[in-house]
């Protein structure tokens, strides 16, 4: 038996989002989300995602979730073989099933939410994924579960910005991440998700401005028409 294929990809989204001297975009492909609703339900996501690359953007992230976002493993295969970027696949990864799941379909990182895992099953979780030559981007939405998210090991973390809903609609806090950057240790990679350059909503300047190494935008590329143009605007 020869080596493992997936080993010699160990690291590639970590590297990709410091590769570069401005802020990375990891540009993401669904077709709908919760509060939303359709945001581009009939895209192509080979085509996307080479659209995307020719933008400019580091890596990729690919929603798998069927029900909540119209999205699958196959999404990302495709995404990830058209484009040859490093996708990250972004779903609700609850077990260990979930992260040799993530491994079999091709992805070069898998999304753990701190809120959705104690804190022993995110430390496990993270650890099969390292193991298995995976990044993980580790979800945080406040200053304790960056805490737990730093005990479990992680050192690329991301700072989702959305709100769970406490009715029928989604709210954001467009100045978390701001708030939350200055709490990072210096060897964590800091992505900065949700609410990015979409109207009234967090700027790359602020991002930017703020110390962060990437962030995380869906709604403002899947949605603008011409997404290698806004690509290249929103890296100006």
């Amino acid at each position: 038996m020869g080596p493992d294929k997936r080993a010699s990809r160990a690291g590639r989204f970590k590297q990709a989002l410091l590769a570069g001297d401005e802020v990375a975009i990891i540009a993401e492909i669904k077709r709908r989300s919760p509060s939303r609703g359709d945001l581009n339900a009939s895209l192509d996501p080979a085509e996307l995602a080479v659209a995307y690359r020719n933008g400019g953007a580091a890596c990729l992230s690919v929603l798998t979730n069927q029900e909540m976002f119209g999205g699958s493993g196959e999404d990302l295969a495709a995404a990830s073989k058209a484009s040859a970027l490093p996708v990250l696949r972004k779903d609700f990864i609850v077990s260990v099933d979930d992260v040799h799941e993530s491994h079999q379909m091709g992805a070069d990182a898998l999304l753990l939410i701190v809120a959705d895992l104690a804190t022993a099953q995110l430390a496990e979780l993270h650890a099969l994924a390292l193991s298995l030559g995976m990044d993980v981007l580790t979800e945080v939405k406040s200053e304790s579960e960056l805490e737990a998210a730093l005990e479990a090991g992680a050192d690329v973390i991301g700072v989702n910005q959305r709100e769970k809903p406490k009715s029928a609609a989604f709210t954001m806090d467009y100045q978390r991440a701001e708030r939350m950057a200055p709490l990072f240790p210096d060897h964590v990679v800091k992505v900065a998700e949700s609410g990015i350059a979409v109207p009234g909503g967090t700027t790359m300047a602020a991002v930017r401005d703020a110390g962060y190494d990437a962030a995380l935008i869906g709604e403002a590329l899947v949605t603008s028409g011409d997404p290698v143009g806004r690509l290249r605007e929103l890296l100006a």
